[in-house]
């Protein structure tokens, strides 16, 4: 959402909110998190619901998972820190076209020990022969259907052969008509779980 002040999005390069420091608290893969946020990126305040929705009902990695896994519009990082700390031999990307997000998604990496598997970029600084086992997001819908269809047209392709993409959509913002255009684009999608209005698509090649 923009703050209504300087009409800053979460999608905003350089957001020019105060930053204002907080703290999130959250449950996932069986531990508890606390991370550091701030204003001016996505879902400042809270762990967002989609995004708790998401790592509840998704399948998350296991030890045993190795490979380059994204972390598509990471924000301050909450799937990167619980994809990072679930699977001990993946590397995981993290990506956000924010700087403020970047910045707490590296330091929320050193905060529970999984900065050398975290490689946080901007997404023009991603190497093109990155192929990803599994892509993660909640994908920032607001940003209009158009430009959410040429975000997830570059980077679901990026997809290993093998590879699982997880998605978030809320049903009331299309998460429905999301899933149709992922099946017109050629891409195998499942609904993996419906809960809280919110749809977890599993998508395969």
């Amino acid at each position: 959402m923009p703050d209504v002040t300087t009409g800053d999005h979460y999608f905003t390069a350089e957001p020019t909110t105060a930053a204002a420091p907080r703290e999130v608290e959250f449950s996932a893969a069986g531990r508890d998190w606390t991370l550091a946020s701030a204003g001016g990126v996505f879902s400042a305040a809270r762990l967002d619901p989609g995004t708790g929705v998401l790592l509840r009902k998704a399948d998350l990695p296991s030890a045993a998972t190795s490979g380059a896994l994204l972390d598509l519009g990471c924000g301050f990082g909450p799937i990167t820190c619980v994809l990072a700390s679930c699977a001990p031999s993946a590397t995981v990307w993290a990506v956000d076209v924010n700087a403020r997000a970047r910045e707490l998604t590296a330091a929320n990496a050193v905060r529970v020990g999984v900065a050398d598997r975290v490689r946080v970029h901007a997404p023009d600084e991603v190497p093109d022969d990155v192929a990803f086992a599994q892509i993660w997001s909640n994908p920032p819908i607001r940003i209009g259907k158009a430009e959410l269809h040429e975000l997830l047209g570059r980077w679901l392709p990026r997809l290993a052969p093998a590879g699982v993409g997880w998605l978030v959509v809320a049903r009331h913002l299309g998460g429905d008509s999301l899933q149709r255009w992922l099946v017109d684009q050629g891409w195998q999608v499942g609904r993996q779980a419906s809960q809280k209005g919110y749809r977890v698509l599993r998508v395969t090649r």
